[in-house]
């Protein structure tokens, strides 16, 4: 892919619960293109990337263990 404005940089969203990452992604992802579907990782996260209609790169997640920290 070459690069274009707006797709040579990710904005990137770490979230205080597991609802409001699934609720930004739908949101923010809604008439793009998803790249990575938001969900468990092995690294006790929950992530995904996707490119939104105005071809920005998003990369949205939350931590599990982030009320243990």
């Amino acid at each position: 892919q070459a690069t274009v404005m707006g797709n040579n940089f990710a904005l990137s969203i770490n979230t205080e619960s597991e609802a409001e990452a699934k609720r930004i992604f739908n949101a923010l992802s809604a008439g793009g293109k998803v790249s990575m579907p938001l969900e468990k990782t092995f690294l006790g996260a929950l992530y995904g990337m996707f490119t939104d209609k105005f071809d920005v790169n998003w990369m949205v997640s939350y931590e599990y263990n982030h009320d243990k920290k």
